[in-house]
């Protein structure tokens, strides 16, 4: 379900309400003309603005009218948990930046419950296997595939420290959501869960501590990998290995996907990798989910501290 803030005028909520029943009934224009009656009574309500704007864009063909609709929403709540900046930034009204903590956690915590049945059975999510091939194929070449400690980022519900746990003595998540944290608890594979930013999280870890750190779908929620890769360098031993799974595209730089998420180019990560000083010791290209029934083009990377 969307994220919905209240307005708190009682009149304002119950259009809204009744403006998403029209919507599922078809009516984009009689819900749409529902939500400027809310906006009217309560014109700070985000809520409504960013529906309004969706119903613009993607009912309505009206494009300039999605744009002031999300300029209105982010103003209103200028924490953005609705992401009324990614859409503007879709649209090209908006420069490429980040995602705000503010979305990315009310994102989270709203998916939490649903997380591993949306992934699995929805999407053929298979980022942890991706993962765990990628640090077996590594590790091939005399090394053992036991680690100390190991670092999940962003580390949701648990997928990928259910798998990694036997390889690992201690394993550590860090994640920005709560209600990810209070499942991954649940699955009892973690010695010790941090509610951080990830470049916080690693920041807070002590230097050449870390044996192995992992990044499933993490660098498609960030903008700018490399504060987090500098930091993943920092925290690692020498030897230490970092595996990420990435979304790609065929251009250059980093390209905001119509899913919603950040996309690097093969050589954009490359740099970024080289730049945080780590050498990249594996990279594939292979698909960690399906969108629209197809795979969607990823990369699979470990790279190691030298």
């Amino acid at each position: 379900m969307p994220l919905f803030l209240s307005s708190g005028d009682v009149l304002a909520d119950r259009r809204f309400d009744f403006a998403r029943e029209l919507l599922a009934r078809g009516e984009a224009a009689a819900a749409a003309e529902l939500l400027l009656q809310a906006v009217e009574l309560a014109p700070h309500f985000a809520s409504a603005w960013f529906a309004l704007g969706e119903i613009r864009a993607d009912r309505l063909d009206d494009r300039p009218g999605a744009i002031d609709a999300w300029r209105r929403a982010r103003a209103a709540d200028p924490a953005d948990r609705h992401g009324a900046g990614l859409r503007l930034m879709r649209l090209g009204a908006l420069e490429l930046g980040a995602m705000t903590p503010a979305y990315v956690t009310s994102l989270f915590d709203q998916y939490a419950p649903r997380f591993e049945a949306a992934l699995l059975g929805e999407l053929g999510y298979r980022g942890p296997e991706l993962l765990c091939d990628a640090v077996l194929d590594v590790c091939g070449a005399g090394r053992p595939p036991r680690f100390g400690q190991v670092i999940d980022l962003g580390c949701g519900t648990g997928l990928v420290g259910r798998l990694f746990r036997p390889l690992a003595a201690a394993l550590v998540g860090i994640d920005l959501s709560a209600q990810m944290l209070a499942q991954a608890r649940r699955s009892g594979a973690y010695a010790r869960l941090v509610r951080a930013d990830l470049v916080e999280g690693l920041a807070a870890e002590s230097p050449a501590g870390t044996d192995l750190i992992l990044a499933a779908d993490v660098l498609i929620y960030i903008r700018d990998a490399a504060p987090l890769l500098c930091q993943a360098a920092r925290v690692l031993k020498p030897g230490g290995l970092l595996a990420v799974t990435a979304e790609t595209h065929a251009g250059d730089g980093v390209a905001l996907t119509e899913g919603l998420r950040f996309a690097q180019s093969e050589a954009c990560l490359r740099d970024e990798l080289q730049r945080a000083g780590l050498e990249v010791a594996l990279l594939q290209h292979a698909s960690a989910r399906t969108e629209h029934q197809a795979p969607l083009p990823g990369l699979v990377v470990v790279a190691t501290r030298p």
